[in-house]
């Protein structure tokens, strides 16, 4: 069972994410925590670290996975029945891959959600259409693998679309792509909820 979670920066929902995982705790479910995120700069590595404390007391006993980049063959090798995976979050997983795909980062800033406007490819790139074909094939391969899960793992993304249009060419990119790996996903999931204000609202099913 594939359950996508969407809602913008601070909205709640890995907060709801976390507590459609207590529901499946209680019923005996073990829990995997996958974490995206890397720490590429102080903020980033205090937004990790408040992440980690907010789950040392949240009553779920989880089996933390880091995973930046192979997403698809870690949750084939932990999925299985009995067991409920929280992956938080497939929008840095899109940065990792898009930053992997098209350039050598020097001290840069990734494309997240709350500074995907400010960020400049290097001039060491390869093309834009050789690292469009490789997000377009890690993306492919990551989709396709969700119908094959066992158990039940819960997605979170950022909805991203709903601001302004980006000045930065990999920005808008990289709006783009979030858009169309969330309609993807949310195509084959089971439930898609999308969380405003803390609010959860179901999209699907309806």
């Amino acid at each position: 069972m594939i359950h996508l979670v969407l809602g913008g920066a601070r909205s709640g929902k890995s907060r709801y994410g976390e507590a459609l995982v207590r529901q499946y705790t209680a019923l005996g479910f073990d829990a995997c925590y996958v974490a995206t995120a890397q720490a590429l700069d102080d903020e980033m590595a205090t937004r990790i670290a408040k992440h980690q404390a907010g789950r040392t007391d949240d009553g779920i006993e989880w089996q933390l996975f880091e995973e930046s980049l192979a997403l698809a063959a870690l949750l084939k090798r932990l999925a299985k029945p009995g067991r409920v995976i929280l992956v938080d979050c497939l929008t840095l997983w899109l940065t990792n891959q898009l930053l992997a795909s098209s350039a050598k980062i020097d001290d840069e800033p990734a494309p997240t959600e709350w500074n995907a406007t400010d960020f400049i490819p290097s001039a060491s790139s390869i093309s834009n259409d050789e690292a469009l074909a490789n997000w377009q094939a890690e993306k492919t391969a990551f989709v396709d693998s969700l119908a094959e899960l066992e158990g039940v793992v819960v997605l979170i993304s950022n909805e991203v679309g709903s601001g302004i249009v980006p000045l930065g060419e990999l920005s808008r990119q990289f709006v783009d792509e979030a858009g169309w790996l969330n309609q993807a996903v949310a195509a084959l999931a089971d439930n898609v909820t999308l969380v405003v204000a803390g609010l959860p609202l179901a999209l699907k099913p309806l």
